[in-house]
């Protein structure tokens, strides 16, 4: 587990669980929308492509994210990990609301400098709104790559809970190509996303 790909849907936890992942596999994390997201207004990086490959041309690395349209291939032909938090809607939902309103309320900046408004509540691309009218798109989309035989070497950690993710990170510890449980970690908690 050296290429990593963390997917699901808008608010699942995707940041969270790759950078503890990172953390506990010495892997260099790099957050997929601040890569997306180049300023003010939601600009895009026009150099996406660019900065993806040269990234993930690396030996290792992981990634929040199952890659925006552009760079998905790419990822998934480099990856040898997907993490697939593949949580309920309500789930996700209560994630991406707290999350958004938190964000709302207290003007925190986020990818290009940019901030969630009162008003971007209101837009078709709002995370809350995103979150609700593509998950099960999303869900749909992740389950065929996973399954398609072009991506069939990938190893595929399929976590249906959060409770599951939990224990799951809290029994898994990185060394090389190969994925085994450390019992020293066995108690330790981790947030609750």
């Amino acid at each position: 587990m050296k290429r990593v790909l963390v997917a699901g849907s808008t608010g699942a936890g995707k940041t969270t669980l790759a950078r503890a992942i990172a953390e506990r596999a010495a892997i260099p994390f790099h957050e997929m929308d601040s890569l997306a997201i180049a300023g003010p207004q939601w600009a895009e990086n026009p150099r996406l492509f660019e900065d993806v490959t040269r990234i993930s041309s690396g030996p290792s690395w992981i990634f929040d994210s199952y890659g925006y349209p552009q760079v998905r291939d790419l990822l998934w032909s480099r990856a040898d990990t997907i993490v697939w938090l593949d949580y309920s809607r309500p789930v996700i939902m209560r994630r991406v609301l707290r999350r958004s309103v938190a964000r709302t309320l207290f003007r925190r900046r986020i990818f290009g400098g940019n901030v969630e408004t009162v008003g971007d509540w209101f837009k078709a691309e709002h995370p809350a709104w995103w979150a609700w009218s593509q998950y099960a798109r999303r869900r749909a989309d992740i389950a065929t790559r996973c399954a398609d035989p072009r991506f069939a070497p990938l190893d595929v950690v399929h976590l249906a809970t959060p409770r599951a993710a939990r224990e799951w990170l809290n029994a898994t510890t990185t060394t090389g190509d190969t994925t085994r449980a450390d019992p020293t970690r066995a108690g330790r908690r981790l947030p609750r996303w």
